[in-house]
Formats: C-alpha cells, structure tokens, sequence
C-alpha cells in the first residue's frame, strides 16, 4: 500500500471515529438550574429549581426526581419548588427528566440537605460494672431475654458468644473460620444474624444452639460493620454515610438513610443498637454515640463518653469504645470496648 492511500486510510478511520464520539457525548440544549445556586439546604427551608432554555425549544414537560423518588412534574419547564420539610437527609440528586421534541435530556445536580437542628448533648454517669474479658475485641453487643450476646472480631479470633453479665461467665460459644473478621449481631425472631467485615457475607444462627442455618450477601454494601432491629426491619452500617434498612425475610438492601446534623453528613458508624425508637450508633475511634432518627436520618443527640476509658484496666492492646447494649425489660443502657474488662451500666443526661 503507497503513501497516500495510507495517509487517506488513516484520515477516514480519524473523522469515523470523531464522528461517533460526538454522537456519543452531544450537550442538552437545557440546563438545570438551582435558585442562588445554592447545594445546601436545611428541612424547614425549600428548594426551588428551573430549566434553562438556551434555544427555547418546545418543551412538552418536565419530571423531577430527588434521588430516586419522584416528585412530581411541570409543563413548559415552568419553576419548580420542593418543602424539604419531610425529606430524608444526606447527599442526593436533584434529577430532572426533560422531554421535548420526540427526545428525553437527563440533568442532575447534587444537593445536600441537612438537619435544622444542632445534637442534644449529653453526657453519662456510671451507674455499675461488669466484668467482661478483656481479650475480646467487641464488635456487636445486645440484649434478648435478659441474655447478653456478644461478637468479637479479629481474623483468626473472630467468635460468637453468650454471656452472663453479673459474672461474665461465657455461657456458649462458637469459633468463626480464619477467614472471617466477625462484626456486628442482632437478634430478631429467635434468629441470631452476624456480619462480617469485608467477607462480602453475613451468618444467620439458631438462637439457642447457635447452629448456622443460613448466610445472605450485601448486594450495593461492600463491608459489615453494625446491626440493630426495630421488631420488624434490620439495620446496618457499613462504614459510608449510609444506614442501610433490610428486609428480615431477604436480608436484601432496601433503602436507606444518611445520618446528618445541622452541619454535615456523618460516616464510620460502627456499633448499632435500637433503644426507645432511636438509633444509637457510636462513631470508630471516638468516644461519642450518635442518638438517630431512623425516619429521616437527623443525629438529634450525641453522648460524649471521653474518659469512660479510663475506668478499665490499661494494657497495650486496650482500644476505643464499641459495643451497646440497651435491656428494654429493665431500661438500662450498657457500654463497653474493644478489650476493655468491662462492661458499664450507664445514665444518661443532659449536660
């Protein structure tokens, strides 16, 4: 093949593929515009949006989602405005359909809509102590029956246990595989259901023998941190902003929340625990736990327990607070830590 039949080969192949990586990537004719600009907002403000036209096309109408959820629609790109007052909080889309002309354009803009409230905070008291083995790397703690189960983590060290809390005595055991770093537990329905870390798999357990009769995956989640039940719906936290609610009969991943305060949307919620129709969830590597609303995400509360650690035993392998347990039969909160030898009935207050 001469010269210039190469030169004009690779000149074709060049306006073919230039051509389709336009056809690929063509602009909208519409924008999508926020009043001010602005990507904030609180629940007792609204959002209020537009289209912009450059060409003043026709356009036959206009569907707005938040996130996922539709919202409603307009004609003729007229103004839109949503009450954010019953919104969810946390990060989301702000997402309008555009149809016009036979043709669909889909505009996005992201928008963050926090609490109108600063946290309650609180503070505690120590009411009593337990002993509790200070080898265990708590990772899940809860009450059923007036039981206390535990799930320690740590690969090659990762159990599953039943507890007495007066004594400690370790009433039943089981022992994870070496591959498992076990996480959080909950209880719903006589089932007992373990996470692990980032095996991608959780355990479901007889609650009296602690025979494993199932396992459920974490689908849109990439790693198991905490679980807590309401009675109905499962909870879990993966380390993301996100809180995500499960079915009890598929264990699948049905929505979500995003704790947040006034100020910013929060992440790293570890150990879980459902208590008087909240959410308690302390926060890895700070002595803090976030008191939630499971309807919308707002953190309403935070219980500051800085120096609680300071009351256990100090050895070099003591770490941060993890694990709660709330008895609902008797109304009383308990704390622990990973390796701490104890395990604290505390109160709350006001500070």
């Amino acid at each position: 093949m001469n010269k210039f039949n190469l030169l004009l080969l690779f000149i074709l192949n060049f306006l073919f593929f230039s051509c389709g990586s336009n056809n690929g990537n063509k602009k909208s004719d519409f924008s999508l515009q926020i009043n001010e600009n602005k990507s904030s907002f609180k629940l007792n403000e609204s959002l209020q949006a537009s289209i912009m036209n450059s060409k003043n096309k026709e356009i036959d109408s206009v569907s707005y989602f938040l996130g996922d959820n539709y919202i409603n629609s307009s004609t003729n790109g007229s103004d839109f405005k949503l009450e954010l007052g019953d919104a969810l909080l946390g990060n989301h889309n702000l997402k309008a359909i555009v149809y016009s002309d036979e043709t669909t354009d889909t505009l996005t803009k992201p928008v963050k809509i926090l609490n109108t409230q600063a946290p309650v905070i609180y503070t505690y008291e120590i009411v009593n102590s337990y002993p509790h083995d200070i080898t265990s790397y708590t990772q899940g703690l809860e009450f059923h029956d007036d039981i206390l189960y535990e799930s320690i983590g740590q690969y090659g060290k990762s159990k599953l246990r039943k507890l007495d809390l007066e004594s400690g005595e370790v009433l039943q055991e089981i022992e994870l595989d070496e591959q498992y770093f076990a996480e959080g537990l909950t209880v719903l329905d006589d089932k007992l259901y373990q996470l692990t870390w980032q095996e991608g798999e959780g355990f479901i357990y007889d609650l009296e023998s602690f025979e494993k009769t199932g396992t459920f995956g974490y689908n849109q989640s990439k790693e198991g941190w905490g679980l807590c039940n309401n009675g109905e719906k499962i909870f879990k936290s993966d380390g993301t902003e996100k809180i995500w609610i499960l079915d009890p009969e598929t264990l699948a991943e049905q929505s979500y929340i995003q704790p947040a305060t006034h100020k910013s949307v929060a992440t790293k919620f570890n150990e879980l625990e459902w208590v008087n129709g909240k959410i308690y969830a302390n926060t890895y590597q700070f002595p803090s736990v976030a008191i939630i609303n499971p309807e919308n995400g707002a953190i309403e509360g935070l219980i500051n327990f800085k120096d609680l650690k300071n009351n256990v035993t100090q050895h070099s392998k003591l770490d941060v607070l993890n694990g709660i347990a709330y008895n609902p039969k008797t109304d009383k909160l308990y704390v622990t830590g990973k390796n701490w030898d104890k395990i604290f009935e505390v109160k709350i207050m006001e500070k």
